[in-house]
């Protein structure tokens, strides 16, 4: 055969360029086009992620600006800013505990999305990083996180949530085991995971080995394969050891109090979980009694906004400082999340409405390179103009501070989906 001939030669070539790409892809050698750069990845361990439902105004909080006059309408700020422990960098007046907390914290101030006139579609994308759409169901940060980390210790679920469950986070196709064990009650814990008082351990034990003599062989099916392995987690979580994590009694009273009242005792029992070794807690400041409305301060709810924002500057700045005191700032990360921001503009009842172009969320400890805020917005807090944030970024910034690997792809549905929607941490703080 001439191996000179011009058949000869294009299937040779294609054959070896074949075989050479191949190799390639085994070597982990990027192929054309992908990045070169080795994943950036800090060194925290857990997170604890406090949900701003409503929308918090980033103008009246973490990016105040000139102050405004709500009667006449005139734009702006609706409190004086106060210097920070960080030169330069200020925030509102009622954040005064936390303003001397700034050199462990950075206030994102230009993360910015495309959905603003509907609270569930927000919410989900700031939990997931994607948009609703089509039929797969994305993992919250939560689930990505329980997954790729698992819990921190044994006895223990990998994530918690603090509040009321929804899909937006929840595990998606991840499925159940990257799910949530939930509580509302901050001194009962989960729901169903205490035994009751007439149920006596040797009663329980009897029960347990009952149902598990019940039906072997249809135990092999996959539907109540997954429901034996529900109760068997729910059993393994009703021990002490994380039922003890909610005995806040156990706590002294000056510490209690620090934190404050019903949204502070969350954030303690998130310290707990932390030392537990729980490797995600969210927990969700709902308390829309104090001002009326909540965060969604349209109208009068602005009015009161202040008792929110003092409550949560007195949670915060005791549990970053709770944190640090027991050497565990640096490793637990600390995010403060809600679903957008507020204009500078109040409306006809004095309140503001929602704004995407750009809002604030907050990075705490996690032993980032901390600068106070990231990123510069215009005169009213309206637009971005240094370092834009999308909320894919943001997300990729919680998990490589967590170790993950951010350009990795997740499965479990029906196709391969990458860990964030293209985001890129900020380098600048992880590191």
């Amino acid at each position: 055969m001439d191996t000179q001939s011009p058949m000869f030669n294009r299937r040779a070539f294609l054959a070896a360029a074949s075989a050479s790409l191949s190799t390639t892809a085994l070597r982990g050698v990027p192929c054309l086009g992908e990045s070169t750069a080795a994943p950036v990845r800090g060194k925290a361990e857990q997170c604890i992620f406090i949900w701003l439902g409503g929308g918090m105004s980033q103008i009246d909080t973490f990016d105040p600006k000139r102050l405004g006059v709500p009667k006449k309408r005139e734009a702006g700020s609706a409190y004086q800013a106060i210097p920070t422990a960080v030169q330069g960098v200020q925030v509102s007046e009622h954040l005064k505990r936390t303003a001397h907390l700034m050199d462990r914290i950075t206030a994102v101030r230009t993360v910015n999305h495309k959905v603003i006139d509907e609270h569930a579609f927000a919410t989900n994308l700031v939990h997931t990083g994607r948009p609703t759409g089509g039929t797969l169901i994305f993992p919250s940060v939560g689930s990505v996180v329980a997954h790729e980390r698992g819990a921190a210790a044994e006895g223990v679920p990998a994530y918690v949530l603090i509040g009321y469950p929804n899909v937006s986070r929840g595990p998606g196709f991840l499925g159940p085991k990257a799910g949530y064990v939930y509580l509302t009650d901050t001194k009962a814990g989960p729901a169903g995971f205490s035994r009751p008082e007439d149920v006596s351990v040797e009663r329980q034990t009897a029960r347990t080995q009952l149902l598990q003599s019940i039906g072997r062989e249809a135990a092999k099916a996959a539907p109540v394969a997954d429901y034996d392995q529900t109760v068997a987690e729910s059993l393994r979580l009703a021990g002490p050891k994380f039922m003890n994590v909610f005995r806040l009694e156990d706590e002294p009273s000056s510490l209690r109090e620090s934190y404050g009242g019903e949204f502070g005792q969350r954030c303690l029992v998130g310290r707990r979980l932390i030392e537990s070794g729980v490797r995600f807690i969210e927990i969700s400041h709902n308390l829309g009694f104090l001002n009326g409305t909540g965060w969604d301060t349209h109208n009068s709810g602005q009015l009161k906004q202040h008792l929110l924002i003092q409550e949560l500057d007195s949670a915060l700045a005791t549990l970053i400082t709770d944190l640090e005191q027991r050497g565990l700032l640096d490793s637990t990360l600390i995010v403060i999340g809600t679903e957008f921001g507020r204009p500078a503009q109040f409306d006809a009842g004095g309140g503001r409405g929602h704004q995407g172009t750009t809002f604030s969320l907050v990075l705490a400890g996690g032993g980032l390179r901390h600068t106070g805020a990231f990123g510069v917005t215009d005169e009213l807090a309206k637009l971005p103009v240094e370092n834009p944030v999308s909320v894919p970024d943001f997300h990729a910034t919680i998990y490589a501070t967590l170790g993950i690997d951010t350009t990795k792809s997740l499965s479990g549905g029906p196709r391969p989906v990458p860990i964030t929607d293209g985001g890129r941490p900020l380098a600048q703080l992880v590191g």
